[in-house]
Protein backbone atom coordinates (compact mmCIF):
# COMPACT_ATOMS: atom_id res chain seq x y z
CA UNK A 1 0.00 0.00 0.00
CA UNK A 2 2.18 3.19 -0.96
CA UNK A 3 1.87 6.17 0.72
CA UNK A 4 3.45 9.16 -0.57
CA UNK A 5 4.68 12.46 1.87
CA UNK A 6 5.15 15.62 -0.30
CA UNK A 7 6.27 18.76 1.76
CA UNK A 8 5.91 21.77 -0.37
CA UNK A 9 7.00 25.35 0.39
CA UNK A 10 3.36 27.20 1.21
CA UNK A 11 1.40 29.15 -1.98
CA UNK A 12 0.40 26.20 -3.59
CA UNK A 13 -3.38 25.97 -4.53
CA UNK A 14 -5.68 23.16 -3.52
CA UNK A 15 -6.16 23.10 -6.94
CA UNK A 16 -2.77 22.31 -8.04
CA UNK A 17 -2.27 19.77 -5.01
CA UNK A 18 -5.37 17.90 -6.09
CA UNK A 19 -3.47 17.90 -9.36
CA UNK A 20 0.03 17.01 -7.49
CA UNK A 21 -1.52 13.94 -5.83
CA UNK A 22 -3.64 12.47 -8.68
CA UNK A 23 -0.69 12.47 -11.20
CA UNK A 24 2.05 11.23 -8.34
CA UNK A 25 -0.20 8.18 -8.21
CA UNK A 26 -0.76 7.74 -12.26
CA UNK A 27 3.02 7.74 -12.68
CA UNK A 28 3.23 5.31 -9.35
CA UNK A 29 0.81 3.14 -11.31
CA UNK A 30 3.10 2.72 -14.24
CA UNK A 31 5.52 1.90 -12.45
CA UNK A 32 4.33 0.11 -9.62
CA UNK A 33 1.22 -1.35 -10.41
CA UNK A 34 -1.57 -1.47 -7.97
CA UNK A 35 -5.21 -0.24 -8.25
CA UNK A 36 -5.85 3.34 -7.40
CA UNK A 37 -7.72 2.01 -3.92
CA UNK A 38 -4.01 1.36 -2.46
CA UNK A 39 -2.42 4.57 -2.85
CA UNK A 40 -2.55 7.80 -0.66
CA UNK A 41 -0.89 11.13 -0.72
CA UNK A 42 -0.19 13.31 2.11
CA UNK A 43 0.82 17.47 1.35
CA UNK A 44 2.26 19.79 4.01
CA UNK A 45 3.02 22.85 3.40
CA UNK A 46 6.11 24.72 4.92
CA UNK A 47 7.01 28.14 5.19
CA UNK A 48 10.46 28.90 3.63
CA UNK A 49 11.68 29.83 7.03
CA UNK A 50 11.09 25.85 8.17
CA UNK A 51 12.71 24.74 5.24
CA UNK A 52 15.47 26.22 5.55
CA UNK A 53 15.80 25.38 9.24
CA UNK A 54 13.82 22.10 8.72
CA UNK A 55 13.19 20.42 5.84
CA UNK A 56 16.41 20.87 3.86
CA UNK A 57 18.48 19.98 7.09
CA UNK A 58 16.48 17.35 8.30
CA UNK A 59 14.61 15.45 5.90
CA UNK A 60 16.68 16.02 3.16
CA UNK A 61 20.55 16.44 3.71
CA UNK A 62 20.00 14.21 7.02
CA UNK A 63 18.39 11.24 5.36
CA UNK A 64 20.57 11.61 1.95
CA UNK A 65 21.19 7.68 1.91
CA UNK A 66 17.07 7.32 1.53
CA UNK A 67 17.30 9.89 -1.82
CA UNK A 68 16.48 8.65 -5.11
CA UNK A 69 17.00 12.43 -6.45
CA UNK A 70 18.89 14.93 -4.69
CA UNK A 71 17.89 18.78 -4.62
CA UNK A 72 19.96 20.88 -7.26
CA UNK A 73 19.96 23.59 -4.64
CA UNK A 74 22.02 24.55 -1.27
CA UNK A 75 20.50 25.97 1.98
Amino acid sequence: MPHFHISLLEGKTEEQKQKLAKEVVKAAQKVIGYGDESYSVSIEDFTFDEWRKDIYPNEIIGKKEMLYKEPGYEM
